[in-house]
């Protein structure tokens, strides 16, 4: 892979990570577009880390805030995702405590399944399968999406929610796994059937998908250190990384802008299109 490669690819995961299309598919499309090398999981981690980065700086005050509040939420866990107590912390507490039971689908799934995904969405043979799911992702989630923005209340913000909201929102970020299903795309559309206004969806979406990609990115980084990558590999996965932390800390600042005006239509119309898009594609090929 070429440096500027690494640097495009970085910026289409610093927007698409958090712009409900999906990264991870756009990651896979690109280098099959462009008939470019298949950067493999280990730059993707990087990407990954890259964005983490991008949400850590954003979200610094909150991060900060839930870790202080870690002895509160010890403390009676059960009680504070109740919503019982008002003690100092308390917020954050539960937060955080909503962000860990948002985890849990995920890693489950992840342990269970990322070798099946990796063998059928990160090898040559079976490209032309995983593009055409990553089609049918798109376009289904942005159906889901679009009736999601029709019958969701929108009336309540991240302090009004359940754990039983977070579990429902763990779950779809756990079908994320999934290129094309969009990680972002999938809670904040779980997060908008819940009742939560879009900013907030978005917001919880954000901050709920840091300790997976943590967890991610830390297992893939030790992978590549182990089998010992070179320096110039190591260059091009700091420039994507770089790249993808840059962009998507601007793109955390507008969407979370954009949705407190608009809807998500905008995004469901792209997937469809894309969608189509990559049909007629596999169709001329």
């Amino acid at each position: 892979m070429e440096w500027w490669q690494a640097i495009v690819l970085g910026m289409v995961q610093g927007l698409t990570e958090f712009l409900p299309i999906s990264s991870s598919g756009h990651l896979i499309i690109f280098p099959w577009l462009f008939d470019w090398e298949t950067p493999g999981l280990s730059f993707d981690a990087f990407l990954h880390l890259g964005t983490l980065a991008a949400v850590v700086a954003y979200f610094l005050k909150d991060i900060t805030a839930m870790i202080r509040a870690i002895p509160v939420a010890l403390r009676d866990p059960v009680g504070i995702l109740k919503g019982e107590g008002e003690e100092p912390g308390h917020t954050d507490a539960r937060l955080g405590l909503l962000i860990a039971v948002a985890t849990v689908p995920g890693l489950i799934a992840g342990l269970l399944l990322e070798s099946s995904i990796e063998e059928l969405f990160h090898t040559e043979e079976n490209s032309n399968t995983a593009i055409a799911t990553i089609a049918t992702m798109l376009i289904v989630v942005g159906i889901v999406m679009w009736i999601a923005e029709r019958v969701g209340q929108r009336d309540h913000a991240i302090p009004r929610m359940r754990w039983l909201d977070a579990l429902i929102i763990g779950c779809a970020q756990a079908l994320a796994l999934i290129p094309g299903t969009s990680r972002s795309g999938a809670t904040i559309t779980a997060g908008l059937f819940r009742g939560l206004n879009r900013a907030d969806a978005a917001r919880f979406s954000f901050l709920a998908g840091m300790p997976l990609i943590l967890g991610a990115g830390s297992l893939s980084v030790i992978d590549v250190i182990r089998e010992g990558a070179d320096g110039g590999d190591l260059l091009i996965y700091a420039l994507g990384g770089i790249s993808a932390a840059l962009v998507g800390f601007v793109t955390i600042w507008g969407l979370l802008q954009f949705l407190q005006r608009r809807s998500t239509l905008v995004f469901t119309i792209y997937r469809l299109l894309f969608g189509i898009f990559l049909f007629i594609m596999l169709a001329l090929r």
